[in-house]
């Protein structure tokens, strides 16, 4: 089963996150397949590159983690 879930980054901190697309028994941090956005928690910078490329991973079975489902809700993003 495929997740969109967050994969953290950045020095100690300063911390950075991709959003990731990946299995759900690898690692979010080497085991993704694609990055689909960013999210900076300093500066509350939250960005999807395409959503369109989003809603058709979610068609085909991918699903978002719990912390993913609430960052999409605080920044009023709908998919």
């Amino acid at each position: 089963m495929l997740k969109i879930r967050l994969s953290r980054a950045g020095k100690r901190n300063m911390p950075f996150f991709k959003i990731v697309l990946t299995e759900h028994t690898k690692a979010a941090k080497h085991g993704y397949k694609k990055v689909l956005g960013f999210f900076n928690p300093i500066s509350k910078e939250f960005k999807i590159k395409d959503v369109e490329e989003v809603k058709k991973y979610i068609s085909n079975w991918a699903q978002f983690s719990p912390r993913m489902k609430k960052l999409l809700e605080m920044n009023n993003v709908t998919i």
